[in-house]
């Protein structure tokens, strides 16, 4: 609509605008051609020594080159001295606008445009001795100025006529285009809203629905990734949280089928089935660990003392290594304060820690170390291990990914660890990552923001 309003104005301008500006440029013309006739009537008329009837028509008499229609000469009342158009008018008195105009001293004219003729008017005083003796007045018709303007007219309609077709056409075929591609972005958003996250659209160009469109092509793929990975974890937790499950229900079974069982195999049954709770006690405590990062709510970030908590989590983790016969080593650099806060900070402490010694050997050894890198506090994590195969590195964070996964379990891991790790680090602002160790194992490697003061993340 508000291109049509504009295309209406700018036509209602074309029909209007020339026809006015042709229409002034002829009045003008016609004044300018009554002035000089009327200026050789005057110049004329002043030769004679009285206005009458008689001298008026033998002074008119004179002029060759006079080209008017109508040529009325008046005295100072008004009266009909000479008419070339009415003889009949003469010794009448002519009251037109124009003659008392000029009656009283001044110039006057007037045009006038109708049904395709231009009529003119103009009138003059006759001055004697600085005193009006009477008026020239003239008056034309003009039919063949009147039909140029006509014709132009005629033109001009004609033209938006052909230009309010071709807008048409022009309209329809955009709209059509237009509806085209908005029919396909639309379809594509119908076919995403029904769960097919797998379909993209195509609209090639370089508009503004193509830049749309690509958006939304981006868009869909990061929901094709998070729902392959919503459903990747539902299936992963589901079969982690199964098989403890299972275990429970096949040891209470047992107890409650045998009758006779004994006491010690009862206690047997009994502590294993405290064990399988305490595995699903961990993969809930990790449940709930990585919906409080997914969540994104705003978390206290602080100065954190990175050595003092490192020392906290190796004397947690202490027994753990003396029972796995692994040493753990620490070479901590002063000056460690890092921004995040205690909770995460030993969260991710004691994942990365705990991992190099449960998938340790006997007689290894793990190292922590901390560093000032600049504006950066780098720690890491290193041990003697059986390490990760290159194709595993990329996939070690993914939740519930685990490398060996029979080991994993025996050892009491729910694939969950590195991956609350990663994400509390990257939520501090903070980088991971991991890399083989020269000699065996495997070397962890996070950086933190320095901590020179709190603020809300």
């Amino acid at each position: 609509m508000g291109y049509v309003c504009i295309i209406g104005v700018l036509l209602v301008l074309m029909n209007t605008y020339p026809l006015l500006m042709n229409q002034n440029l002829i009045f003008r013309a016609k004044q300018t051609a009554l002035t000089n006739q009327a200026a050789l009537v005057t110049n004329t008329l002043v030769t004679a020594d009285d206005l009458t009837p008689e001298a008026v028509a033998q002074a008119v008499d004179q002029l060759e080159d006079l080209e008017v229609q109508r040529l009325v000469v008046t005295d100072e009342a008004g009266l009909v001295l000479y008419d070339t158009g009415e003889a009949t008018a003469v010794g009448r008195y002519l009251l037109q606008g124009e003659v008392v105009s000029a009656l009283e001293g001044n110039d006057a004219f007037s045009s006038r445009y109708a049904g395709g003729v231009i009529y003119s008017r103009f009138a003059t005083p006759v001055m004697d001795r600085n005193q009006v003796a009477g008026a020239v007045y003239l008056y034309e018709e003009d039919s063949g100025q009147g039909t140029l303007l006509v014709e132009l007219q005629r033109n001009l309609r004609l033209i938006s006529v052909v230009v309010c077709l071709a807008v048409l056409v022009l309209f329809w075929a955009f709209s059509a285009f237009l509806s085209r591609r908005v029919n396909t972005l639309l379809g594509g958003i119908r076919t995403v809203r029904a769960g097919e996250y797998t379909h993209r659209i195509a609209l090639p160009g370089h508009d503004e629905l193509s830049q749309l469109a690509e958006e939304f092509n981006q868009l869909t793929g990061r929901l094709q990734v998070t729902e392959e990975e919503r459903r990747r974890f539902v299936s992963d937790a589901s079969h982690e949280l199964k098989t403890p499950l299972a275990s429970i229900r096949l040891l209470t079974d047992s107890i409650l089928q045998d009758e006779n069982i004994d006491k010690a195999t009862a206690r047997e049954f009994v502590a294993d089935i405290g064990e399988a709770t305490d595995r699903l006690i961990r993969i809930s405590q990790e449940l709930l660990e990585l919906n409080r990062l997914d969540e994104g709510r705003t978390v206290l970030q602080e100065a954190v003392d990175l050595n003092a908590q490192v020392g906290k989590a190796a004397r947690l983790l202490l027994p753990l290594a003396e029972s796995a016969e692994v040493t753990l080593e620490t070479d901590l650099e002063p000056g460690c304060a890092i921004l995040c806060n205690q909770e995460d900070t030993m969260q991710i402490l004691r994942n990365l820690m705990e991992n190099a010694i449960k998938y340790n050997t006997p007689q290894g050894r793990v190292w922590v170390t901390t560093r000032r890198v600049g504006d950066r506090v780098r720690l890491e994590v290193a041990d003697t291990g059986v390490g990760i195969p290159p194709e595993d590195m990329p996939k070690i964070f993914q939740r519930f990914y685990r490398v060996d996964k029979a080991r994993s379990r025996a050892a009491g891991g729910t694939g969950l660890g590195l991956s609350i790790a990663r994400d509390a680090v990257r939520r501090h602002g903070g980088e991971i990552a991991v890399a083989p160790r020269e000699g065996g194992g495997t070397l962890f490697t996070v950086t933190f923001r320095v901590g020179e003061g709190g603020e809300p993340a």
